[in-house]
């Protein structure tokens, strides 16, 4: 039967690929694939842009109730391709799409869940502390390796993420660049749930589901208050952008770009 909630009618449709973003509507329930497995699911600008208009719209979108973020393959996300990244940022002028997004997970209206289908790389790991609930499969591990790449934390992540698992842990993670299996994200609070490979979309779909049916305007404004308090946060993120930016102009980031073109460890200088 048709569903009069959503404004064509219908109870389940597939929206065309757009720039490696894959999005199917069903049961009130947006799913965003990150579809590149070939490059490990790697971001472009395109992809962050295609991936920030999905979730604005979704926000007035009366027939999207909740949003989940997976990956397409064996691997959710192995976090920003490199070289269309740098230039990109080289040759956009106005905000680049990679600042939409994150701006866009971090205001989202609707419940962002994340099903971390595989390894989590970079931007793979931070933007789950802007989801509201994050799953991951026994597969999955967890890893920022933005020290080893002569970049800095990003999507406000030094400020969220010790908040989140505590500071040593943090410094683990974002300093030293600790790999955390599925199990330790759990443990330290990073996700909530681990399922078996085959069982992660149907967990994550069953919770989206759930809070597809809940009162929305009673999900909307408890979402809200949930993350009261946010200009930090913004604040943060604009402190990260900028020291990103400039750290991707840097002798360390001309080093580590040559280091992993010509497949061998970086050598940074003091």
């Amino acid at each position: 039967a048709p569903d009069p909630a959503h404004p064509c009618g219908k109870p389940e449709a597939e929206r065309p690929m757009t720039d490696h973003i894959t999005q199917t509507l069903e049961n009130r329930v947006l799913t965003l694939t990150i579809n590149r497995p070939e490059r490990k699911n790697a971001l472009t600008q395109a992809m962050y842009g295609a991936l920030a208009d999905a979730i604005n719209a979704a926000n007035d979108d009366a027939g999207i109730r909740a949003i989940i973020l997976t990956g397409a393959g064996d691997m959710f996300t192995a976090g920003n391709d490199l070289g269309d990244f740098a230039s990109d940022m080289e040759r956009s002028s106005g905000e680049p799409p990679v600042t939409r997004f994150l701006n866009g997970i971090r205001d989202a209206e609707k419940p962002l869940i994340a099903a971390v289908n595989g390894p989590a790389v970079g931007v793979g790991l931070t933007m789950l502390l802007h989801c509201d609930i994050a799953y991951a499969a026994e597969s999955a591990n967890f890893r920022t390796p933005f020290t080893a790449l002569g970049l800095v934390p990003e999507a406000g992540s030094s400020l969220l993420l010790p908040l989140s698992v505590g500071n040593s842990m943090a410094n683990d993670i974002l300093l030293a660049g600790r790999i955390l299996s599925a199990q330790e994200a759990l443990d330290c609070g990073l996700v909530s749930r681990v399922e078996p490979d085959t069982g992660l979309m149907s967990a994550a779909l069953a919770t989206a589901e759930r809070i597809a049916i809940a009162a929305p305007t009673a999900i909307r404004r408890s979402k809200a208050l949930i993350r009261a308090n946010r200009d930090a946060v913004k604040q943060r993120m604009a402190e990260e952008g900028k020291a990103f930016a400039e750290q991707l102009k840097s002798p360390d980031f001309a080093e580590a770009a040559a280091a992993f073109a010509q497949k061998r460890k970086p050598v940074f200088q003091d």
